[in-house]
């Protein structure tokens, strides 16, 4: 997991497939992964199987003839799933699609489990198989499932796997205190691919309506929807990342010499191959955002000076006689800025700019959360689950990109979560005027922010007055002064006004004084953090505080985002 962001595919099969009915589902999937390679050409697709026997296997063959990566978590640790597989040939079958795989790993046995007997059938297995069922639901963007339509009420089954997938909920588990106020939030991680099949026992058709072989998208609202393509909010989501991947090959070169980082001089025991990655991705999306950024803001300057001398032309062009070539000067600014403006909307840079700044901030709150152990404790929700839900859909390729990051539950030793959390606290939180953290962070930036308020307010006070004054000595003096001296101060008259109403626009869309408010705010925040982080007794207690952090700078980085979208350039109503 480097610099592309994958598409990940996670299937949930039936052991007992048909045998008459498997080339036909082989035939089915090899079109539907084919089908997603070939619409997105620069995301490339991982599949992720558990490798049960019946579809997990037979999908990790398909897409091994397609050249499409594997990668398989295990639900326990992996001699005591091996005892799963006692059919002729089936062992020797999963140890070989293990070797060629591009990552194996274990998932984290819940210490709950204790020495619960892990046997086949046994209720701590089971409760393994639900625990994977959620990790296969939350950590993909599209699964696959080759089913037969019915939901069984068994732990881990791919009734109830799909059933996660939709709904929520799942038979073995219970995760209504992590999923909090996301139970009631609607879901665009819901999409299904199934395709059906029968199972290969007494009455082991189709559930009703269904038939062998038929292939549809599921979505959860409303329930019970099929659609027979990828639903269009889907693609636009998959567009999104595979920009983001155009971007990162693009300016791979610029952004390995000058990107900033995390935790740069923490030891790799402490960090871990899956905050890496986290980190790496935040590396690339920090430097792409502030690489638009800065264009974005070239934009805004040049359209707002732009817009003055277009104002200046046309005062003169109306004011002075003998200045008709003012008009084509007036058309000529105004087609440069229609031109740059265009240009800037066809390539998407203030909507880069944005999408880019909020997938690094969620990155750096979901870096923080692996290394100091804050996102080990829990089962099913991570940063990604918290991040722009109430945004526009389109933003949801930004929680695709986290979930690809974390695909790896890495359970570092415990040991390592205590560097780990005074790390974090020192970069994340830092100090009043330490010049580390975001509490000087914050405080920086509200001070900058009202001093250029106020030079704001300074510019239109004196235009309103420079105004005023010209405007006297024309009604005062008139008589008295010369063409040419009542010429200029006419111009001035036309252009004083015309400069405050410009640089009020430019902090407008800045979005200068509300930003003001906002880093004020996340500065008291994180000074709270701070004092309560010295009180805290316990690691335990410091890594709530610390979830609690990261949840408050996940909505503020939503509330502005949601705040600049709103505020696009467009020249015409300059």
């Amino acid at each position: 997991m480097r610099t592309s962001v994958p598409l990940l595919v996670a299937v949930t099969g039936h052991r007992d497939l048909v045998r008459s009915e498997v080339p036909g589902l082989r035939d089915r999937i090899r079109t539907f992964l084919a089908g997603l390679r070939d619409a997105y050409p620069d995301l490339p697709i991982q599949l992720i199987s558990p490798l049960a026997e019946g579809g997990d296997r037979l999908a990790a063959h398909v897409a091994k003839d397609l050249g499409i990566p594997l990668v398989v978590p295990l639900p326990m640790p992996r001699d005591v799933y091996e005892r799963e597989f006692t059919g002729p040939g089936s062992l020797a079958e999963f140890r070989e699609l293990c070797a060629e795989a591009a990552a194996v790993f274990e998932l984290p046995l819940p210490q709950a489990l204790g020495s619960a007997d892990l046997s086949p059938g046994s209720e701590g297995r089971n409760l393994l198989y639900a625990r994977q069922g959620v990790y296969l639901a939350t950590h993909c963007q599209i699964l696959l499932a080759i089913w037969d339509g019915r939901i069984i009420h068994k732990p881990g089954g791919t009734g109830q796997v799909v059933r996660y997938r939709l709904e929520g909920l799942t038979a073995g588990l219970d995760l209504e205190a992590e999923r909090g106020t996301n139970l009631l939030a609607d879901s665009e991680n819901d999409l299904i691919y199934h395709v059906v099949c029968s199972r290969d026992r007494e009455d082991g058709g189709p559930a009703p309506g269904l038939a062998p072989l038929d292939v549809s998208y599921l979505v959860a609202d409303p329930p019970g929807t099929r659609l027979p393509a990828l639903p269009e909010s889907r693609r636009r989501i998959f567009e999104r990342a595979q920009e983001f991947n155009r971007d990162a090959i693009k300016y791979a070169s610029e952004f390995s010499a000058s990107g900033r980082t995390l935790l740069g001089d923490a030891p790799g025991w402490m960090i871990g191959q899956r905050a890496s990655d986290v980190r790496h991705l935040f590396e690339v999306s920090d430097w792409l955002a502030r690489h638009f950024q800065r264009r974005v803001y070239f934009m805004l300057r040049l359209t707002y000076t732009l817009a003055v001398l277009m104002g200046l032309a046309f005062i003169i062009y109306a004011d002075l006689p003998g200045h008709d070539i003012m008009i084509w000067v007036f058309l000529a600014l105004f087609a440069v800025g229609v031109t740059v403006n265009r240009i800037a909307g066809h390539r998407d840079w203030h909507r880069k700019y944005l999408d880019y700044r909020a997938l690094a901030e969620g990155l750096r709150v979901q870096f923080y959360w692996l290394v100091s152990g804050v996102s080990d404790r829990m089962q099913s929700q991570f940063a990604h689950d918290n991040f722009l839900q109430k945004q526009d859909v389109e933003l949801g390729w930004i929680r695709d990109v986290m979930r690809a990051a974390s695909l790896r539950p890495e359970a570092l030793e415990e040991t390592a979560y205590g560097p780990g959390l005074d790390a974090v606290i020192a970069e994340w939180i830092g100090g009043e005027n330490a010049g580390l953290g975001q509490i000087d962070y914050y405080r920086t930036r509200a001070t900058e922010k009202d001093a250029v308020s106020r030079v704001t307010e300074r510019i239109g006070l004196f235009c309103l007055w420079a105004g005023i004054g010209v405007t006297l000595i024309l009604a005062l003096g008139n008589r008295l002064l010369e063409d040419r001296t009542v010429n200029i101060l006419l111009v001035m008259m036309g252009m004083l006004p015309l400069i405050a109403a410009v640089r009020e626009a430019y902090a407008h869309k800045k979005a200068d004084r509300e930003l003001i408010k906002q880093y004020r705010f996340m500065h008291r925040i994180f000074r709270n953090a701070k004092l309560r982080l010295d009180r805290a007794g316990s690691e335990d207690a410091r890594r709530d505080i610390l979830r609690s952090l990261g949840e408050a700078a996940l909505d503020e980085h939503a509330e502005w985002i949601l705040m600049h979208r709103e505020r696009p350039l467009e020249h015409g109503k300059l």
